[in-house]
């Protein structure tokens, strides 16, 4: 590997792919070399941002370039199949939240990456905020002691009636290469913060449906509540909620105190701030400020790989994804752990 880290990318249908590419063309130490999709429309939006080599076939664009890397911005489905296809090649794997469409192809991907010895991060939005950063520090050096609630509500009014691309849109409504709806898009964020503190939940119950969205073929409202030994969590999701406010809220609660992220800002309360208090949040320092920024930290081992960024912390949260729709449509609780199996297997739709 050269001074420049040579990446591809796999998909272009996912909207966070161009923040993405404005990130690398502020970043000198990185090339985007190629990207790939099936879509005219979207070859030529990325062709505009600088991107000279465009292919219609991702594999095929393994083949034809040298890569060090890929980031994966197609749908749920295919991204199993990019990703697995780049560990064969030797190449480190940036990919979207959640992971995967359903726990069986999380665990192949999974699979794929360590027999390959890849580097595999999964990219969360909310990882790049200050405030959450801070928070998760916070809680790993014993601040709130130990936990005993999560509760993370992700909710807007819809991806369509949001602005998102009509790509993009037609993807996350399609209950076979999203992997559910409204569960699997947001859902996805409470299941990750849940299993990285409280590690795979015992049993998951899941209530969805479709409230507002009548003409959509999955759900746009969910609650997800995860049960431990010792702990109940929560995470909440809706594409028809009005507003922004409480949109994107995690908030943590210990035994010895509770700290609550919001719009930019931490509250901390405890025993000497019963009511609450601002806290101050340190900047985000170099390969901690965004997906790109880390992901090349990563491989070029200036800093470990985020524990919510982790393989493994977004595995779990699959598992539990997959039990939590499985919930939804038998009105079951059900039992971790699933074996590795896939809602086709299953015989579940969403």
């Amino acid at each position: 590997m050269g001074n420049d880290l040579r990446i591809g990318i796999m998909g272009l249908s996912h909207d966070h792919v161009w923040d993405f590419i404005a990130h690398a063309k502020s970043n000198t130490t990185v090339q985007i070399v190629a990207a790939a999709d099936a879509d005219s429309d979207l070859r030529a939006k990325a062709e505009r941002t600088g991107i000279t080599k465009t292919h219609p076939d991702p594999f095929k664009m393994l083949e034809k370039n040298e890569l060090d890397a890929v980031a994966i911005f197609g749908d749920n489905r295919s991204g199993t199949e990019y990703g697995i296809a780049a560990a064969k090649k030797g190449l480190h794997i940036l990919l979207e939240k959640p992971m995967a469409a359903d726990y069986a192809d999380a665990v192949a991907l999974y699979s794929a990456a360590k027999s390959a010895g890849v580097k595999l991060m999964i990219n969360w939005p909310f990882a790049w905020w200050p405030n959450l950063q801070h928070a998760l520090s916070m809680i790993r050096r014993g601040k709130i002691g130990n936990i005993f609630q999560i509760n993370y509500r992700a909710a807007h009014c819809g991806p369509r009636e949001l602005g998102c691309s009509p790509q993009f849109v037609d993807w996350l409504y399609d209950p076979h290469r999203n992997g559910a709806g409204v569960i699997m898009d947001y859902c996805c964020y409470g299941a990750a913060l849940t299993c990285m503190f409280l590690g795979l939940p015992n049993r998951v119950s899941t209530i969805a449906g479709r409230l507002r969205k009548n003409d959509l073929p999955a759900e746009d409202n969910a609650v997800m509540i995860m049960q431990h030994a010792t702990a109940i969590s929560t995470a909440t999701a809706s594409w028809t909620q009005s507003g922004h406010m409480t949109s994107y809220e995690p908030i943590f609660y210990g035994d010895k105190g509770t700290l609550m992220a919001s719009n930019g800002k931490l509250y901390l309360a405890d025993a000497e701030a019963d009511k609450g208090v601002g806290i101050r949040c340190p900047a985000l320092t170099e390969g901690m400020r965004d997906p790109l920024d880390h992901f090349v930290a990563v491989i070029r081992n200036e800093v470990s790989l985020m524990e919510i960024c982790s393989a493994e912390v977004a595995l779990m949260a699959q598992h539990v994804l997959t039990a939590g729709i499985l919930s939804a449509n038998t009105n079951q609780v059900i039992s971790l752990p699933l074996p590795p199996m896939s809602l086709h297997r299953l015989g579940v739709q969403p």
